[in-house]
């Protein structure tokens, strides 16, 4: 794969809020995730959820003990399902005639995970775990930002958390849940200098589409991106559209069908890395469409931590049933102080003594990603988050001595 980036250049990267038709389908999914993770640790899940005008639909598969067995639900499951729903669109903030938390039309169609599926992913005699599908999963991290994420990702994500924060709060009571950022960029010898454009399409209360209030709004998200981007980056010469088409009253999953994994791109680095097509949201942590995403954005991150490059994309590549991964790539673009295939010599050696290796199990038990920990990774990003606590474990930087000394 060769490197062929230029140096100065426009980039643009954008972002959607909480209340997106996508991502609420997606908090949804992760909600159902942690909600059967935080009975069973082993749970089996794949939730996908559709919604649309005053409607919440959940289908796939899942197998967890106590709350759905010999294909049958547990007494009161079905009803603790529905209220996770319930409250995680609550607490989104969807009170509208549209959509409204607690009018919605709810219709479960989960059922038991596949007999064919699950003996290729169970661990049986000498058989390891094995993966739960085949793919491609992706890991990249840079020296932009202090989260070591793309610069236009990383601020796009801002902008929507600052609207989000302020709207929950009371601070910008004009705002609605839904909402788009997307900033682009100048790179000058591959740094980020200034912004060329922003755009930002929110949803709003009746009456911000003129007049004062619409002079209200806009003056507000001009503060907002001016106190989140760096000094310097705004200037006259900076093309700002805030709510372009004019009004955004209708907006959610009644202006807009929802569906989970939509937004992978948002999820991931905003384009600045490849993608290897699998989403993230309502699955357990066998699924390695998830979890060897997390692992190689770990990787990623801790290469760049380690200033052993500037900017870093990992690769691996998994069968069905099979635990160990069939192939593992690092590219550094050119920045790395060390020869790249070096690396992907230290990054397993690394790997397999810190994690237990890149198999299913070792990668879960290593990050300790049997846990309700998914909700909050499904808005706003998986990566280049704080990691606090059980949460986003593959945002720590605790492998750059590792890394170093194998290279050493």
């Amino acid at each position: 794969m060769a490197d062929n980036m230029r140096s100065d250049y426009l980039f643009t990267s954008e972002s959607v809020s909480e209340g997106h038709p996508d991502k609420v389908a997606d908090q949804i999914s992760d909600a159902i995730v942690d909600l059967f993770l935080s009975k069973d640790p082993e749970a089996r899940i794949a939730c996908e959820t559709l919604t649309t005008t005053q409607l919440v639909v959940l289908a796939g598969e899942i197998r967890c003990k106590g709350v759905y067995e010999n294909d049958d639900w547990a007494p009161g499951a079905q009803a603790e399902i529905e209220a996770a729903v319930r409250a995680m669109v609550k607490k989104i903030g969807y009170e509208q005639a549209g959509f409204h938390w607690d009018r919605f039309e709810f219709i479960n169609r989960l059922h038991g995970q596949s007999v064919h599926i699950a003996q290729g992913v169970d661990a049986t005699g000498n058989k390891d775990e094995g993966a739960g599908d085949q793919g491609i999963m992706f890991g990249f991290a840079c020296d932009e930002t202090p989260d070591l994420m793309p610069a236009t990702l990383y601020y796009s994500h801002k902008i929507l958390e600052r609207l989000a924060a302020d709207r929950h709060s009371g601070t910008a009571p004009f705002l609605e849940p839904d909402a788009k950022s997307q900033v682009t960029l100048r790179y000058v010898d591959g740094k980020p200098v200034a912004a060329t454009a922003i755009v930002v399409s929110t949803q709003h209360a009746a009456g911000y589409d003129k007049g004062a209030e619409e002079a209200e709004l806009k003056a507000y998200v001009k503060r907002v991106v001016g106190e989140i981007l760096p000094a310097g980056f705004l200037s006259d010469d900076t093309a700002w559209h805030i709510n372009p088409t004019g009004s955004f009253e209708i907006g959610g999953p009644d202006g807009d069908a929802g569906l989970t994994g939509r937004k992978i791109i948002v999820d991931t680095y905003g384009g600045a890395s490849p993608h290897g097509g699998g989403a993230f949201s309502g699955k357990d942590p066998t699924k390695v469409d998830r979890s060897a995403a997390y692992v190689t954005r770990y990787l990623a991150k801790n290469v760049v931590a380690a200033g052993l490059a500037t900017r870093c994309t990992i690769q691996l590549s998994y069968a069905i049933g099979v635990a160990r991964p069939l192939s593992l790539y690092v590219d550094t673009h050119g920045t790395g102080t060390a020869d790249d295939a070096a690396l992907e010599i230290a990054i397993a050696k690394v790997a397999e003594d810190k994690l237990g290796g890149l198999t299913p199990r070792g990668i879960r038990i290593g990050l300790g990603l049997n846990k309700p920990i998914y909700r909050p990774t499904a808005a706003y990003g998986h990566f280049g988050r704080k990691a606090e606590g059980d949460f986003f474990p593959w945002e720590r930087t605790d492998l750059a001595a590792e890394l170093k000394a194998a290279l050493a």
